[in-house]
């Protein structure tokens, strides 16, 4: 499991208003949405799937950890968990996968977790660490066919970049970085130009986390601010770093505890329509669900009741666009 790793921040915003970038190609309708989970009895990480309404949930993947979704809805990227990890494509239809050996087979110096597809479905973007090489470390893409083709992003010799989403236009990614002098949100160019912070000093993060909206304008994410309050709540901010504000959740999304595993509302994610948005949940007795909102916090919805399993960050899916 990535761990939801809080820490401080400390970097500016710029406020500048840019254009909205474009927009995708039209994906299909809302499909399901697949969750990271601990098996709280045996200790294993799984990936479940789950429709929106709560129903057919189902366990798709032992010993790993999940990415998202392809743009197309029919594959899922995973880390494996069972030796070093590896990234598969698994096609949860049909029980196949698509294995390219990384890291070992095509880039010996590099752990690279690619879970994080282009809008297109061509390329995978990858959290990047160097083996023995700290100079290695950074965002880095490659092809989602063969593995090939690796592209590097962004260096960061002194702590982490790990990338969470592309922009819909398939031009940016937004990325967590924590190094020794920043805690943040950036959003970058493909070639490495452009890095820009969007998220203010001050506000402490789950690291790898920040969803952009379907229709290009907002990133969705989950912090709190350094006050002694470790309820984080789910946040929305303009892809340029204006209009920051969080979501009026009902329940522990916020407010004071001085438990530092109690997350609240973690790891945001939109609906492929944009109007809904997927997170997890930490319950009053510590147990974390799946819950949606409104795209304005109204309407909360509780999707799983699974006191065996703790469900935390994941991806909402689409049904496959038919011709």
């Amino acid at each position: 499991m990535r761990k939801l790793v809080v820490l401080a921040v400390l970097a500016a915003t710029v406020a500048a208003v840019v254009a909205t970038p474009a927009a995708a190609k039209p994906r299909g309708t809302n499909g399901k949405i697949v969750t990271n989970s601990d098996n709280l009895g045996t200790g294993e990480e799984q990936v479940y799937t789950v429709d929106p309404d709560g129903t057919d949930q189902q366990l798709v993947f032992n010993n790993s950890e999940v990415g998202q979704w392809s743009p197309d809805g029919t594959r899922i990227a995973l880390v494996t968990q069972l030796g070093p990890p590896e990234v598969l494509l698994f096609n949860p239809d049909n029980g196949s996968t698509v294995d390219f050996g990384l890291p070992d087979n095509l880039y010996p110096d590099l752990a690279l977790f690619c879970t994080v597809w282009s809008p297109d479905g061509a390329r995978l973007a990858c959290e990047g660490q160097g083996h023995t090489d700290p100079s290695l470390t950074g965002v880095y893409t490659l092809r989602s066919s063969d593995g090939g083709d690796l592209q590097r992003v962004t260096s960061d010799p002194t702590g982490d970049d790990c990338p969470s989403d592309y922009s819909p236009d398939g031009q940016r990614l937004v990325i967590t970085r924590a190094n020794e002098t920043t805690y943040a949100l950036y959003t970058v160019k493909l070639d490495g130009s452009g890095l820009k912070q969007i998220t203010p000093d001050g506000m402490q993060f789950n690291f790898c986390n920040g969803n952009w909206s379907p229709q290009g304008n907002e990133i969705v994410f989950s912090a709190h601010v350094p006050n002694g309050d470790y309820h984080s709540s789910v946040w929305v901010v303009h892809f340029n770093g204006a209009g920051l504000r969080q979501l009026p959740i009902a329940g522990p999304c916020g407010g004071l505890s001085s438990d530092p595993t109690t997350f609240g509302c973690f790891n945001p994610v939109w609906s492929p329509d944009g109007q809904k948005i997927a997170f997890g949940r930490n319950q009053d007795d510590g147990q974390r669900d799946l819950y949606t909102v409104n795209a304005d916090g109204s309407g909360l919805f509780q999707v799983t009741h699974t006191p065996d399993i703790s469900e935390f960050n994941g991806d909402w899916g689409t049904h496959p666009l038919t011709p």
